[in-house]
């Protein structure tokens, strides 16, 4: 039954009105631990930078040292992780990351208040709980296919999807809110309990997943690994994928990292104002995600990835445009449609994974994947942070969203130019 006994395999694909899948108990739980858990990580998105720079005066460097602490462990520890959720029952994994993670953001909080936080405290829970999200992330994406069937994939990744993208909408404006009128470590709290909330929902869902066999623990860990890399090498679709989100991760993290210094240093806007401008560039999400199975239906799965991901990068070269007035809202704009792009491509690439890949090797395919994708989320952070440094924060965002723009070329060099639709198999034109 792929992965999950006879008495907990998801129900066929059904009609379930305009609710859809959160009509079903173990998938709507699912829904409401990972959107609460999404809101507190988009506090801290905001939060995390607000604190090192209000409350410790923390240069261009530090700040985008601490989007690249929290990437790191995928390029440290992201091969083997794949291979270690493919032998392990999934649940108690991400039960055990939600733990950690919720101990390691309390620590600020109490460590600010005792008087005694540094720049390198928040380095180490950023790298720490970087590391959590490697595992909880890997087991997760595993996990969906567990209680949802396959038809039923698609509509699962984008309410999931849509979800965290309205709480990237509420999260940042929450965040600057917080910051202006309590200080930025309070919002910290707010991430720590959300993990508790996703560990109580985890807990509530009654699908179970079926040991792991003999057979798998027998094999090597290196073995495991290189069949996962060794499978993405070797297909055209993954090849491509694996290569354009590598390239694209590294424009977006290489502007991420210093938004919120640019938008503060170089344009002059407040802490409560910084979180409301992220929160509308946000709602792109929310587009994205109501968007990308739709248009995967009318254009075809293949050419609307092509058209999210091409169409939508160039429109981070309005970024960089920010001054105080009417050029705010233009940059806002392109923020917008950017990521309206990233995150119905992210939804389509998704649900093709998750159907495409075989079941067994699904954790270390995706790891894979990951590995080199996420793998220059660090390198662009501390790209973005010398840049800053070197020439200044506003020729910076010029020069990572000029690369991000050219970064859908490589989508037209594989064979997605040629289809409409994604395969649903590896043997199955």
């Amino acid at each position: 039954m792929n992965g999950l006994t006879a008495a907990a395999a998801p129900a066929a694909s059904r009609s379930r009105g305009r609710w859809g899948l959160l009509r079903d108990r173990d998938f709507r739980l699912l829904w409401v631990g990972e959107t609460t858990s999404g809101f507190g990580s988009s506090l801290t998105s905001v939060a995390l930078p607000l604190v090192a720079i209000t409350a410790l005066h923390a240069t261009t460097l530090e700040v985008a040292l601490l989007t690249a602490a929290a990437w790191v462990p995928w390029v440290i520890i992201g091969l083997p992780a794949g291979a270690w959720v493919d032998r392990l029952p999934r649940r108690p994994v991400m039960l055990t990351c939600d733990a950690v993670s919720f101990l390691l953001f309390l620590s600020i909080p109490v460590a600010a208040w005792q008087g005694v936080l540094t720049v390198g405290h928040l380095l180490a829970v950023a790298l720490l709980t970087g590391t959590a999200k490697v595992f909880f992330q890997t087991s997760y994406q595993v996990y969906l296919p567990s209680i949802v069937v396959p038809a039923d994939l698609p509509e699962g990744n984008a309410k999931l999807q849509g979800g965290e993208s309205a709480v990237e909408v509420v999260g940042p404006g929450a965040a600057g809110l917080v910051a202006q009128v309590f200080g930025a470590v309070t919002a910290l709290l707010a991430d720590a309990a959300s993990f508790v909330v996703s560990a109580l929902c985890l807990l509530g869902i009654r699908a179970r997943e079926a040991p792991v066999s003999r057979e798998r623990r027998a094999t090597t860990l290196r073995r495991e690994i290189g069949e996962g890399l060794r499978f993405v090498a070797r297909d055209p679709y993954l090849r491509v994928l694996t290569v354009f989100g590598a390239a694209s991760n590294l424009g977006l993290m290489g502007y991420q990292a210093i938004l919120v210094v640019f938008l503060v240093r170089d344009v002059g806007v407040g802490p409560g104002a910084v979180g409301g401008l992220m929160a509308v560039m946000s709602v792109g999400g929310l587009a994205g995600a109501a968007s990308a199975t739709w248009v995967s239906r009318r254009l075809g799965s293949a050419r609307a990835m092509i058209v999210f991901e091409a169409l939508g990068a160039p429109f981070g070269l309005l970024i960089p445009l920010a001054h105080r007035g009417p050029w705010l809202a233009v940059a806002v704009a392109g923020g917008f449609v950017l990521v309206t792009g990233v995150v119905a491509g992210n939804i389509i690439k998704a649900g093709f994974r998750q159907t495409y890949v075989p079941r067994h090797l699904l954790g270390r395919v995706s790891v894979s994947m990951q590995f080199v994708n996420y793998g220059t989320i660090p390198l662009g952070a501390l790209l973005g942070g010398a840049l800053g440094g070197a020439i200044g924060t506003r020729p910076s965002m010029w020069v990572v969203t000029a690369g991000l723009a050219l970064t859908g070329l490589i989508l037209l060099t594989g064979p997605l130019r040629h289809r409409r639709d994604l395969p649903a198999s590896p043997d199955r034109p």
